[in-house]
């Protein structure tokens, strides 16, 4: 199975799905960017890492953190293997001494657990090419794609596949993720 290496690009608040964020990652070497839906206490305890901020005392993550310090557990890597009924799955390759643990997890207390420790991150091909979004910094402005993707009530259904990938590159140009990922969800649902 080929994985891909993934880093964070950011988090934004999700318009989509109230209470929510979108942790949006890019390919280490390519234009692909891979949106997850993330709830609101996995965003805050990544972003307080990303933004070198000290909470007063330990979060969760920080906490599974020194218990696998205490204990001599490394984290290998993060590997976001399966996209199922709208979720991510997520495993975590640990090593202790020399035996290796492949544990489950959701894929944002992976994540949290991974910028904490400067493990690597990685998915498949296979997500990529069904899940991701191509980022292309070329895409022309077109004002009739603007006024949709600015419309709150956005009927997606209505819209021909070469329009919805248009769609797709103006909402990357301008990093409306949340609007890519309504257009990328889309897409998928008529794949299906």
């Amino acid at each position: 199975m080929q994985r891909v290496k993934l880093s964070i690009l950011g988090i934004s608040f999700s318009q989509v799905q109230a209470g929510a964020y979108a942790l949006i990652f890019s390919e280490s070497d390519g234009p692909r960017r891979l949106p997850i839906v993330i709830g609101t206490p996995e965003a805050q305890s990544i972003a307080i890492v990303m933004e070198k901020i000290t909470p007063p005392r330990p979060l969760s993550h920080d906490l599974i953190v020194s218990v696998f310090s205490s204990l001599e557990i490394e984290l290998l890597d993060v590997f976001i293997y399966k996209f199922d009924q709208g979720a991510f799955f997520a495993e975590l390759t640990l090593k202790q001494g020399d035996n290796e643990f492949k544990i489950d997890s959701r894929t944002s207390d992976g994540v949290a657990l991974a910028v904490r420790t400067n493990a690597p991150i990685f998915t498949t091909e296979e997500i990529m090419r069904d899940m991701a979004i191509v980022f292309d910094e070329k895409s022309e402005d077109q004002t009739e794609m603007k006024d949709f993707l600015s419309n709150e009530d956005k009927d997606l259904s209505q819209l021909n596949t070469d329009t919805l990938n248009t769609m797709l590159q103006e909402a990357l140009s301008k990093e409306d993720f949340e609007a890519a990922i309504q257009i990328r969800d889309e897409l998928n649902m008529r794949k299906d």
